[in-house]
Protein backbone atom coordinates (compact mmCIF):
# COMPACT_ATOMS: atom_id res chain seq x y z
CA UNK A 1 0.00 0.00 0.00
CA UNK A 2 1.04 3.78 -1.02
CA UNK A 3 0.23 6.22 1.17
CA UNK A 4 -0.05 9.79 1.08
CA UNK A 5 0.34 11.24 4.46
CA UNK A 6 -0.61 15.25 4.99
CA UNK A 7 0.31 16.91 8.32
CA UNK A 8 3.95 15.14 9.09
CA UNK A 9 5.26 18.07 11.07
CA UNK A 10 2.33 17.52 13.37
CA UNK A 11 1.30 15.15 16.15
CA UNK A 12 -0.36 12.43 13.99
CA UNK A 13 0.88 12.63 11.45
CA UNK A 14 3.98 11.77 12.89
CA UNK A 15 3.05 8.38 13.83
CA UNK A 16 0.92 7.52 11.08
CA UNK A 17 4.44 7.53 8.61
CA UNK A 18 6.17 5.40 11.17
CA UNK A 19 3.12 3.30 11.85
CA UNK A 20 3.52 2.73 7.87
CA UNK A 21 6.98 1.76 7.82
CA UNK A 22 6.50 -0.36 10.65
CA UNK A 23 4.10 -2.41 8.63
CA UNK A 24 6.42 -2.33 5.59
CA UNK A 25 4.11 0.33 3.63
CA UNK A 26 5.24 2.88 1.35
CA UNK A 27 4.72 6.39 3.18
CA UNK A 28 5.11 9.91 1.65
CA UNK A 29 4.69 12.79 4.33
CA UNK A 30 4.61 16.33 2.95
CA UNK A 31 3.73 19.81 5.29
CA UNK A 32 4.03 23.38 4.13
CA UNK A 33 7.73 23.26 5.51
CA UNK A 34 10.57 23.01 2.68
CA UNK A 35 11.48 19.83 4.66
CA UNK A 36 10.79 17.86 7.53
CA UNK A 37 9.97 19.98 10.31
CA UNK A 38 9.06 17.67 12.91
CA UNK A 39 11.12 16.21 15.84
CA UNK A 40 14.42 14.57 14.33
CA UNK A 41 13.87 11.89 16.84
CA UNK A 42 15.25 9.13 14.62
CA UNK A 43 12.53 7.08 13.74
CA UNK A 44 11.45 6.60 10.20
CA UNK A 45 9.56 9.66 9.86
CA UNK A 46 12.65 11.43 9.56
CA UNK A 47 14.55 9.34 6.65
CA UNK A 48 10.94 8.86 4.52
CA UNK A 49 9.92 10.62 1.01
CA UNK A 50 8.80 14.02 1.86
CA UNK A 51 7.08 16.80 -0.44
CA UNK A 52 6.41 20.22 0.46
CA UNK A 53 2.80 20.84 -0.19
CA UNK A 54 0.80 23.85 0.26
CA UNK A 55 -3.07 21.99 0.76
CA UNK A 56 -4.59 25.45 0.15
CA UNK A 57 -3.40 25.53 -3.29
CA UNK A 58 -5.71 23.36 -5.26
CA UNK A 59 -3.11 23.58 -8.51
CA UNK A 60 -0.49 21.99 -6.38
CA UNK A 61 -2.53 19.87 -4.67
CA UNK A 62 -3.29 17.85 -7.76
CA UNK A 63 0.22 18.21 -9.20
CA UNK A 64 1.42 16.71 -6.10
CA UNK A 65 -0.98 14.22 -5.11
CA UNK A 66 -1.17 12.95 -9.06
CA UNK A 67 2.70 12.19 -9.54
CA UNK A 68 2.58 10.78 -6.03
CA UNK A 69 -0.67 7.98 -7.52
CA UNK A 70 -1.16 6.82 -3.80
CA UNK A 71 -3.87 4.32 -2.96
CA UNK A 72 -4.91 6.58 -0.06
CA UNK A 73 -4.37 10.11 1.21
CA UNK A 74 -4.20 10.32 5.13
CA UNK A 75 -5.24 13.92 5.76
CA UNK A 76 -3.68 14.73 8.83
CA UNK A 77 -2.86 18.41 8.58
CA UNK A 78 -5.05 21.23 9.58
CA UNK A 79 -5.25 24.58 11.76
CA UNK A 80 -6.07 23.47 15.03
CA UNK A 81 -5.27 26.74 17.05
CA UNK A 82 -8.82 27.27 18.41
CA UNK A 83 -8.57 30.08 19.99
CA UNK A 84 -6.72 32.02 17.51
CA UNK A 85 -8.86 31.13 14.77
CA UNK A 86 -11.49 33.33 16.04
CA UNK A 87 -9.14 36.44 15.18
CA UNK A 88 -10.83 38.46 12.20
CA UNK A 89 -7.82 38.63 10.13
CA UNK A 90 -7.17 34.77 10.84
CA UNK A 91 -10.28 33.37 9.48
CA UNK A 92 -10.23 33.45 6.18
CA UNK A 93 -7.23 31.46 6.07
CA UNK A 94 -8.52 29.08 8.63
CA UNK A 95 -11.25 27.70 6.56
CA UNK A 96 -8.87 27.81 3.34
CA UNK A 97 -6.86 25.39 5.73
CA UNK A 98 -9.74 23.03 7.22
CA UNK A 99 -12.33 23.13 4.37
CA UNK A 100 -10.53 23.99 1.05
CA UNK A 101 -7.84 22.03 1.46
CA UNK A 102 -9.66 18.74 2.70
CA UNK A 103 -11.97 19.65 -0.40
CA UNK A 104 -8.96 19.70 -3.15
CA UNK A 105 -7.61 16.45 -2.03
CA UNK A 106 -11.19 14.95 -1.82
CA UNK A 107 -11.27 16.20 -5.78
CA UNK A 108 -8.12 14.31 -6.87
CA UNK A 109 -8.32 11.55 -4.81
CA UNK A 110 -11.88 11.35 -6.83
CA UNK A 111 -9.74 11.36 -10.24
CA UNK A 112 -7.39 9.13 -9.31
CA UNK A 113 -10.04 6.38 -7.65
CA UNK A 114 -8.17 6.44 -4.27
CA UNK A 115 -9.07 6.50 -0.77
CA UNK A 116 -9.32 9.24 1.89
CA UNK A 117 -8.96 9.47 5.86
CA UNK A 118 -10.16 12.79 6.49
CA UNK A 119 -9.53 13.48 10.30
CA UNK A 120 -12.10 15.91 11.75
CA UNK A 121 -13.02 16.65 15.68
CA UNK A 122 -16.13 16.51 17.94
CA UNK A 123 -16.53 20.31 17.42
CA UNK A 124 -18.91 20.14 14.62
CA UNK A 125 -21.30 19.34 17.61
CA UNK A 126 -22.70 21.77 19.75
CA UNK A 127 -21.24 19.84 23.13
CA UNK A 128 -24.48 20.33 25.42
CA UNK A 129 -25.71 17.39 26.63
CA UNK A 130 -24.08 14.04 28.27
CA UNK A 131 -24.79 11.60 25.66
CA UNK A 132 -22.07 10.11 23.61
CA UNK A 133 -22.12 11.90 19.78
CA UNK A 134 -22.96 9.12 17.65
CA UNK A 135 -20.26 9.11 14.39
CA UNK A 136 -23.68 9.61 11.92
CA UNK A 137 -25.64 12.21 13.92
CA UNK A 138 -26.16 14.83 11.46
CA UNK A 139 -27.40 17.89 14.24
CA UNK A 140 -24.35 19.87 13.48
CA UNK A 141 -23.78 22.98 15.17
CA UNK A 142 -20.41 24.06 16.04
CA UNK A 143 -19.55 27.20 18.68
CA UNK A 144 -16.29 28.01 17.33
CA UNK A 145 -14.56 28.93 13.92
CA UNK A 146 -12.51 26.28 13.93
CA UNK A 147 -15.61 23.40 14.50
CA UNK A 148 -17.54 25.11 11.59
CA UNK A 149 -14.62 25.30 9.07
CA UNK A 150 -13.93 21.37 10.07
CA UNK A 151 -17.29 20.35 9.66
CA UNK A 152 -17.22 22.72 5.87
CA UNK A 153 -13.93 20.38 5.64
CA UNK A 154 -15.77 17.33 6.41
CA UNK A 155 -19.02 18.07 4.00
CA UNK A 156 -16.81 18.61 1.32
CA UNK A 157 -14.85 15.48 1.41
CA UNK A 158 -18.26 13.33 1.96
CA UNK A 159 -20.47 15.39 -0.69
CA UNK A 160 -17.43 14.52 -2.84
CA UNK A 161 -16.14 11.00 -2.49
CA UNK A 162 -17.72 7.12 -1.80
CA UNK A 163 -14.16 5.61 -0.63
CA UNK A 164 -13.96 7.59 2.38
CA UNK A 165 -13.77 7.56 6.13
CA UNK A 166 -14.19 10.87 8.40
CA UNK A 167 -12.48 9.86 11.81
CA UNK A 168 -13.41 12.68 14.91
CA UNK A 169 -10.92 12.11 17.71
CA UNK A 170 -10.66 14.24 20.83
CA UNK A 171 -8.52 15.91 23.31
CA UNK A 172 -5.30 15.01 21.18
CA UNK A 173 -1.67 13.97 22.31
CA UNK A 174 1.68 12.44 20.74
CA UNK A 175 5.10 13.36 21.15
CA UNK A 176 5.87 15.60 17.75
CA UNK A 177 4.14 18.38 18.71
CA UNK A 178 2.26 20.79 21.39
CA UNK A 179 -0.27 19.34 23.98
CA UNK A 180 -2.08 19.33 26.80
CA UNK A 181 -0.04 16.97 28.52
CA UNK A 182 3.37 18.89 27.89
CA UNK A 183 1.43 22.21 28.90
CA UNK A 184 0.43 20.62 32.56
CA UNK A 185 4.10 19.31 33.21
CA UNK A 186 5.40 22.54 31.91
CA UNK A 187 2.89 24.57 34.37
CA UNK A 188 3.94 22.11 37.28
CA UNK A 189 7.37 23.01 37.33
CA UNK A 190 6.78 26.63 38.23
CA UNK A 191 3.69 26.90 39.88
CA UNK A 192 2.45 25.57 43.03
CA UNK A 193 -1.52 25.76 42.23
CA UNK A 194 -3.18 25.37 38.95
CA UNK A 195 -6.64 25.62 37.87
CA UNK A 196 -8.15 23.51 35.51
CA UNK A 197 -11.67 23.29 33.99
CA UNK A 198 -13.89 20.69 35.76
CA UNK A 199 -16.98 20.46 33.55
CA UNK A 200 -15.84 19.92 29.85
CA UNK A 201 -15.94 16.28 29.66
CA UNK A 202 -14.21 13.72 27.27
CA UNK A 203 -11.58 11.11 26.39
CA UNK A 204 -7.88 11.35 25.43
CA UNK A 205 -6.03 10.28 22.16
CA UNK A 206 -2.77 9.12 21.68
CA UNK A 207 -1.95 9.91 18.38
CA UNK A 208 0.75 6.79 18.35
CA UNK A 209 -2.67 4.44 18.91
CA UNK A 210 -4.90 5.99 16.30
CA UNK A 211 -1.95 5.89 14.04
CA UNK A 212 -2.22 2.26 14.77
CA UNK A 213 -6.48 2.37 13.59
CA UNK A 214 -5.98 4.57 10.55
CA UNK A 215 -3.61 1.98 8.81
CA UNK A 216 -6.11 -0.62 9.81
CA UNK A 217 -8.66 1.25 8.46
CA UNK A 218 -6.74 2.11 5.22
CA UNK A 219 -6.49 -1.67 4.76
CA UNK A 220 -9.90 -1.68 4.57
CA UNK A 221 -13.22 -0.92 2.63
CA UNK A 222 -15.04 -0.33 5.75
CA UNK A 223 -15.57 3.91 4.88
CA UNK A 224 -18.01 6.19 6.24
CA UNK A 225 -17.59 8.07 9.51
CA UNK A 226 -16.15 6.75 13.15
CA UNK A 227 -15.27 8.12 16.19
CA UNK A 228 -12.22 7.08 17.89
CA UNK A 229 -10.58 8.00 21.48
CA UNK A 230 -8.72 5.83 23.36
CA UNK A 231 -10.90 3.97 26.08
CA UNK A 232 -10.91 4.21 29.67
CA UNK A 233 -14.10 5.97 30.74
CA UNK A 234 -15.05 9.82 30.14
CA UNK A 235 -13.42 12.38 32.46
CA UNK A 236 -13.02 16.27 32.72
CA UNK A 237 -9.54 17.91 31.77
CA UNK A 238 -9.19 18.07 35.98
CA UNK A 239 -9.13 14.29 36.15
CA UNK A 240 -6.93 14.51 33.29
CA UNK A 241 -4.22 16.75 34.98
CA UNK A 242 -4.64 14.95 38.59
CA UNK A 243 -3.39 11.34 36.47
CA UNK A 244 -0.95 13.33 34.63
CA UNK A 245 0.54 14.64 37.57
CA UNK A 246 0.25 11.45 40.03
CA UNK A 247 2.20 9.19 37.03
CA UNK A 248 4.76 11.94 36.52
CA UNK A 249 5.67 11.71 40.38
CA UNK A 250 5.46 7.74 40.30
CA UNK A 251 8.26 7.98 37.48
CA UNK A 252 10.14 9.70 39.83
CA UNK A 253 10.00 13.67 38.98
CA UNK A 254 9.60 14.82 42.37
CA UNK A 255 8.06 18.55 41.43
CA UNK A 256 4.72 16.74 40.89
CA UNK A 257 4.35 16.18 44.81
CA UNK A 258 1.05 16.36 45.56
CA UNK A 259 2.79 17.66 48.81
CA UNK A 260 3.87 20.21 46.73
CA UNK A 261 1.31 20.50 43.69
CA UNK A 262 -2.35 21.49 43.86
CA UNK A 263 -4.69 21.37 41.23
CA UNK A 264 -8.21 23.11 41.81
CA UNK A 265 -11.28 22.11 40.26
CA UNK A 266 -13.01 25.75 38.55
CA UNK A 267 -16.06 25.64 36.20
CA UNK A 268 -15.47 26.97 32.68
CA UNK A 269 -17.36 30.41 33.33
CA UNK A 270 -14.95 30.68 36.21
CA UNK A 271 -11.64 30.10 33.96
CA UNK A 272 -12.80 32.63 31.89
CA UNK A 273 -9.87 32.73 29.20
CA UNK A 274 -10.73 31.40 25.97
CA UNK A 275 -11.89 33.76 22.92
CA UNK A 276 -13.49 30.35 21.33
CA UNK A 277 -16.63 28.52 23.11
CA UNK A 278 -15.63 24.86 24.34
CA UNK A 279 -18.22 22.10 24.10
CA UNK A 280 -18.90 20.89 27.04
CA UNK A 281 -19.58 17.22 26.20
CA UNK A 282 -16.95 15.86 23.81
CA UNK A 283 -18.34 12.15 25.04
CA UNK A 284 -17.55 10.25 21.39
CA UNK A 285 -19.47 6.93 21.06
CA UNK A 286 -16.80 4.15 19.43
CA UNK A 287 -19.09 1.56 19.12
CA UNK A 288 -18.99 1.84 15.34
CA UNK A 289 -15.60 0.74 15.49
CA UNK A 290 -16.04 -2.94 17.07
CA UNK A 291 -19.33 -3.19 14.63
CA UNK A 292 -16.80 -2.87 11.96
CA UNK A 293 -14.14 -5.28 12.94
CA UNK A 294 -11.86 -2.69 14.69
CA UNK A 295 -9.58 -2.81 17.41
CA UNK A 296 -10.51 -0.13 20.21
CA UNK A 297 -7.76 2.01 21.94
CA UNK A 298 -6.28 0.51 25.11
CA UNK A 299 -7.02 3.17 27.97
CA UNK A 300 -6.18 6.39 28.26
CA UNK A 301 -4.68 6.00 31.69
CA UNK A 302 -2.05 3.40 29.79
CA UNK A 303 -1.22 5.70 26.58
CA UNK A 304 -0.85 8.57 29.30
CA UNK A 305 2.20 6.04 30.83
CA UNK A 306 3.26 5.55 27.68
CA UNK A 307 3.57 8.85 26.74
CA UNK A 308 5.31 9.86 29.85
CA UNK A 309 7.96 6.94 29.63
CA UNK A 310 8.44 7.91 26.24
CA UNK A 311 8.70 12.29 26.75
CA UNK A 312 12.19 13.56 27.95
CA UNK A 313 10.87 16.29 30.60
Amino acid sequence: MKAFVTGVGGQLGHDVMNELAARGHEGIGSDIAPAYSGIQDGTAVTAMHYVSLDITDREKVFEVIREAAPDIVIHCAAWTAVDLAEDEDKRDKVHDINANGPKYIAEVCKELDCKMIQISTDYVFDGQGSTPWKPDCKDYAPLNVYGSTKLDGELAVSSTLEKYFIVRIAWVFGLNGKNFIKTMLNLGKTHDTIRVVNDQIGTPTYTLDMARLLVDMAQTEKYGYYHATNEGGYISWYDFTLEIFRQAYALGHQEYSPDRLKVSPVTTAEYGVSKAARPFNSRLDKSKLTENGFSLLPDWQDALQRFLQAYEF
